[in-house]
């Protein structure tokens, strides 16, 4: 299976579980790959046949920027059903996080995958 991928997709939103985390939008930031077969696509050059990463991230971008969650954990299962179900995508990884959120740190977050490649 092949991967489309988009990586460093940064977002603002709501989250975490302090109080002043709860009045503020930080951002976080999104990486993420998609198995999908795209010999199809590269045969006919037409987008109706390929997995169309803009449209993702559209999507991700709405739910995410729309979003109050407490944990990344929540937010990453959330944007991984919703790629999942709404996008048919088999199997993906997603790397999810906060940048800056622990002091010393780049950044902190998960790393999930969910399905199976086929």
């Amino acid at each position: 299976m092949d991967i489309v991928y988009i990586r460093d997709l940064k977002i603002e939103t709501v989250i975490g579980i302090y109080d002043w985390e709860r009045e503020i939008k930080q951002t976080v930031s999104l990486d993420l790959e998609m198995a999908h077969d795209i010999r199809r696509a590269a045969e006919t050059d037409n987008i109706e046949d390929t997995l169309n990463y803009k449209a993702v991230a559209k999507r991700l971008i709405s739910f995410i920027g729309e979003s109050e969650f407490l944990l990344v954990e929540t937010m990453a299962e959330k944007c991984a059903a919703i790629v999942r179900e709404e996008f048919s995508v088999p199997w993906l990884k997603l790397r999810l996080s906060k940048p800056g959120a622990v002091r010393g740190s780049q950044d902190v977050g998960v790393i999930i995958e969910r399905g199976s490649k086929g």
